[in-house]
């Protein structure tokens, strides 16, 4: 018999979609003792608290629960539980689980992985970040080919077409590259590593912000909605509430774009006169930012996912928008403005 139905929608594996996440980290890749914990996931709820998330599937939703609770699930080895329990809560104060950040958070924790592979982002989300990147590959492009119009699917793309340049003048301008950098050209392939590295994480945040500011400022919009509600207009205390809340979120997005701003202007700088210590430069000012601006987009992203899950439409009566503000929004709001300040200090 004929089979007339439409093929399902190709979806990105769960492993991948997780490890790709700001707010999610599979315990598979830590080092517990309790087997029950290894197909478990940390996960960052709207109030931004960590909660150990046990299952998910469409019938029965999302099972959490909160890390201190968890000898009450596994009444196994008390010892092993109780070891866990420690990695669990240093793990719990992390403000984001994006690869980039646990690379820096994990080895400050002294908390091994077991496979260092599970630190990178996917396959797909590295091609998926290929626009991103194109600013980044394309002035070194520039600097070794006099042009940037080779086709580039991934970074690694870049890498294997600068091991082997294909004219004289683009080994010419290789090895002048390498003297700037005070490095050999069987150095090279580990400049490049690097280079592509630090700028796909910086492509990996940019997309991030720009998927939720467009969220916030509907958010804000919708926010203003109630401010004109007759039963908001008469309530002075929740005016300011609103008022607070729109000025964090404005606050938050406007810091974290001028910080890209500052890293595209570091970047300017290093191609208008490349040498080893702007490089190095660069790199640890982009660094130092990784944790924090992963904290915030990971902030930023779960509360305004969940804003357009309960609030497909952008409607909502003024209580039911009032209750959400209060008790999903605005709880742990203030921890991604503390970030965000302290960060932009730095």
């Amino acid at each position: 018999m004929a089979e007339n139905s439409e093929p399902a929608p190709v979806m990105a594996p769960v492993e991948d979609f997780a490890r790709d996440s700001l707010h999610l980290l599979p315990l598979d890749m830590i080092p517990l003792c309790t087997p029950g914990l290894w197909r478990a996931k940390l996960i960052k709820n709207s109030r931004l608290r960590t909660v150990v998330e046990l299952f998910r599937d469409r019938a029965s939703g999302s099972g959490q629960i909160e890390i201190n609770d968890l000898p009450k699930a596994f009444l196994t080895d008390r010892d092993d539980m109780a070891d866990d329990l420690r990695v669990l809560d240093k793990l719990a104060t992390l403000s984001s689980f994006d690869v980039y950040s646990l690379r820096i958070e994990l080895r400050n924790l002294n908390i091994p992985v077991d496979d260092h592979r599970k630190l990178s982002l996917s396959a797909a989300k590295r091609v998926e970040l290929t626009e991103y990147m194109r600013s980044f590959t394309r002035p070194l492009l520039e600097f070794v080919y006099g042009r940037a119009d080779q086709r580039i699917a991934d970074v690694s793309d870049i890498l294997q077409m600068l091991s082997s340049p294909s004219r004289a003048e683009a080994l010419k301008n290789l090895n002048t590259l390498v003297s700037r950098l005070r490095i050999s050209l069987h150095d090279l392939p580990k400049f490049l590593e690097d280079y592509g590295d630090i700028f796909l994480s910086l492509g990996y945040f940019r997309q991030c912000l720009d998927h939720v500011v467009p969220d916030v400022h509907r958010f804000l919009a919708w926010l203003a909605e109630i401010r004109q509600m007759d039963q908001i207009m008469r309530d002075q205390p929740m005016q300011q509430l609103l008022d607070g809340v729109s000025a964090d979120l404005t606050a938050i997005t406007s810091s974290v774009t001028g910080r890209f701003e500052s890293f595209d202007r570091r970047f300017q700088d290093f191609w208008t006169d490349i040498n080893a210590d702007s490089f190095r430069e660069i790199t640890r000012a982009v660094t130092a930012h990784h944790t924090t601006l992963g904290g915030v987009m990971c902030g930023l992203t779960v509360k305004m996912d969940l804003w357009k899950e309960r609030f497909p439409t952008a409607g909502g009566g003024p209580l039911r928008r009032i209750e959400f503000v209060t008790s999903e929004m605005q709880p742990g709001l203030d921890k991604i403005r503390d970030l965000e300040q302290t960060a932009a200090k730095t």
